[in-house]
């Protein structure tokens, strides 16, 4: 299944990574770009990881440790300062 990342915006896939073994918790996909992407879900592998870097995507990873919330409001400060700059 696909689904599409807007240009300039940013989603959690938390609840697409399906592999118990997955080491993180959640993702984060940022788009700064100005074309939509279209992203295969659910997460399976971390090859993900590396194919979607590869489409233009900034991909945050969350750890066990980290707090989701606080990585995504930096994310998305990010993502508004790089609007601003477009």
């Amino acid at each position: 299944m696909k689904f599409v990342v807007r240009a300039q915006h940013i989603v959690s896939l938390g609840g697409y990574i399906v592999e118990r073994n997955f080491p993180y918790k959640n993702i984060i996909l940022v788009n700064k770009t100005l074309e939509p992407i279209k992203v295969e879900v659910p997460v399976f592998h971390e090859e993900w990881i590396d194919e979607h870097r590869d489409l233009g995507l900034d991909v945050i990873l969350v750890e066990e440790n980290e707090s989701f919330l606080n990585l995504f409001r930096k994310a998305k400060l990010e993502l508004e300062l790089a609007k601003e700059k477009n």
